[in-house]
């Protein structure tokens, strides 16, 4: 299933697949999301955030996968290097970059929950 995300080959996949493991084990994308490093972690208590210590929290080796698939991703992609451009108005590259790499990782979240492949128009959309 995830050799059906273009850029995706058997090496980011395996990765992929064996780093995460049981994917019914999140109950959320956004612990999925969390667990891979796709988001920053914040501290905080009684309302008050205190900067991101610990930032290293989750699993470095999906964060490098998807990090990887997203690039693998934009190369003769048009549509995608057109949707790297329009986020790259709101923010640099490297952050619109992560955020495509964020967006891969929710996208490979529901593909292994729901057992189905890869749709760009509703990764684009």
């Amino acid at each position: 299933m995830l050799k059906s995300i273009p850029g995706v080959g058997q090496i980011l996949a395996l990765t992929i697949i064996y780093e995460i493991g049981d994917i019914a084990r999140f109950e959320s994308v956004q612990k999925f999301a969390s667990y891979c490093r796709l988001v920053k972690c914040k501290a905080e208590s009684a309302g008050k955030t205190y900067g991101t210590q610990g930032n290293k929290i989750g699993n470095q080796h999906l964060k490098w996968a998807f990090s990887e698939a997203a690039v693998l991703y934009l190369r003769g992609n048009e549509k995608a290097q057109q949707y790297l451009v329009k986020l790259q108005k709101k923010m640099s590259k490297a952050k619109a970059l992560s955020a495509l790499a964020h967006k891969l990782g929710r996208c490979v979240y529901f593909m292994l929950k729901n057992k189905k492949v890869f749709d760009e128009t509703r990764l684009l959309g």
